[in-house]
């Protein structure tokens, strides 16, 4: 594991390196947006001298004879007729020289094509060229400042997140689970609170992970706690008789019986619970829900038939794709569709439903059973309702199927009394095809 000094170290280097890379190729760009503008300012100088000369002279060498020296003087330009051969004919040109320690810039004008002649007009450049000099030596005396100021700012801020980032390390070493505190995210810059907001999700997720799997512990215990009583208690009566029939010994092991029964079913839902938690552990895809669950829905109309129930699908929209496990989607809405199965009398009729909802997309299972006890926690374990014949424990790893996927579970009435509606919010934020 790295130091908080290693930490602070990296980002100061990474963050100087970035910041320099940007300086510099800021001020490349600028150095070379300069020269090139002059230079192209020049070069316009140039033509419209040769085209000034062009225009007021007919014969322009005989101007350049009797106005040569005046030209130079005031335009500060030589201009001159000269002759090239004619394989290095061309069309007008720019070219740039130096001569000892100046610069000149020398436009070549085709004058006369049959003579292979040029007019020639050059121009010392040397003091723009000590201009760009002077800023491209500024330039780089301002990067090197620049540059200073980067290192002190980068340690600054370096410093300032490594801090908070090993504020926020000790508070969370000092966590527990026995003491999972959220973390009070206005301690923290602004820049933090998305960090501090997810940490204490994370925190509250944990509570809850641990709440639940005390209660399973808690619950299991009594649970199997009951039918051992009643083992123990039906022994203890029968051999307390003074004469033991054949009948009760019969009676006695068949009571024990059914006793173990119990806390096998028991013993086989905790089982199902570690089986479900180790498929939280299953790699995310991307399903398309829809699709999914009308291919389950085939298979549910065959048990709705089998069973003498409605079954009915109304699967909104055409097309919904999430990056979910497909196993913990298939555990909740079945356990849904179980339930749904269990309490609806036959003849009646089970629906299942989907429909997007902003960027949510909603499913629903509805029955026409007997309802439900609103102020019970269903998905606690062990918690169950009348006549459910369960150990209580389908609606508990149903919500922790669900947390695993970020999602969230609902179990309510329906408005007309005539039955329960379970309801699966999926909230991802999927491509949605309508």
């Amino acid at each position: 594991m790295l130091s908080q000094k290693s930490i602070r170290v990296n980002f100061l280097i990474k963050l100087t390196t970035a910041m320099a890379v940007l300086l510099l190729l800021f001020s490349t760009i600028l150095y070379n947006y300069i020269t090139y503008s002059v230079d192209k300012e020049l070069e316009s100088m140039l033509v419209k001298h040769a085209k000034y000369l062009f225009t007021t002279h007919p014969d322009v060498n005989e101007a350049l004879s009797k106005h040569g020296d005046s030209l130079k003087q005031t335009l500060n330009i030589e201009a001159k007729i000269i002759y090239f051969p004619k394989s290095q004919y061309q069309p007008m040109h720019i070219r740039k020289y130096k001569k000892k320690d100046k610069y000149f810039i020398e436009l070549l004008f085709p004058y006369n094509f049959q003579n292979q002649t040029y007019l020639s007009v050059s121009s010392n450049v040397t003091e723009q060229k000590k201009v760009q000099q002077h800023v491209y030596n500024a330039m780089i005396f301002i990067n090197l400042i620049g540059m200073g100021i980067i290192i002190l700012y980068a340690y600054f801020l370096s410093g300032v997140m490594t801090r908070h980032i090993r504020v926020l390390a000790q508070k969370l070493s000092k966590r527990n689970e026995n003491m999972m505190k959220p973390i009070n995210a206005y301690e923290f810059p602004q820049e933090f609170e998305p960090l501090a907001a997810s940490v204490n999700a994370l925190i509250m997720r944990i509570q809850n992970f641990i709440k639940y799997k005390k209660e399973l512990f808690i619950g299991a215990a009594h649970e199997l706690k009951t039918p051992l009583a009643v083992m123990k208690t039906k022994t203890q009566v029968t051999l307390m008789k003074k004469k033991i029939t054949e009948e009760d010994l019969k009676t006695a092991l068949r009571q024990n019986i059914i006793s173990i029964d119990e806390m096998d079913k028991i013993i086989s839902s905790i089982l199902e619970f570690g089986r479900a938690e180790g498929a939280q552990f299953e790699i995310p895809q991307d399903i398309d829900v829809i699709a999914f669950l009308r291919e389950k829905a085939n298979d549910y109309r065959l048990l709705a038939d089998s069973k003498k129930q409605n079954f009915i699908t109304d699967l909104q929209p055409v097309s919904y794709v999430i990056h979910l496990q497909p196993m913990l989607l298939t555990h909740i809405v079945q356990n849904f569709i179980q339930n749904a199965f269990k309490f609806t009398p036959s003849g009646k009729t089970i629906w299942l439903k989907s429909y997007p909802q902003d960027t949510l997309l909603i499913i629903e299972v509805i029955d026409e059973g007997s309802g439900i006890d609103e102020q019970k926690d269903l998905f606690a374990p062990f918690e169950r309702t009348k006549n459910s014949g369960g150990v209580g424990l389908g609606l508990f790893l149903a919500k922790s199927a669900a947390n695993a996927m970020g999602a969230s579970l609902e179990l309510v009435n329906r408005s007309d009394g005539q039955g329960t509606i379970a309801r699966l919010i999926l909230q991802k934020r999927p491509y949605c095809k309508l």
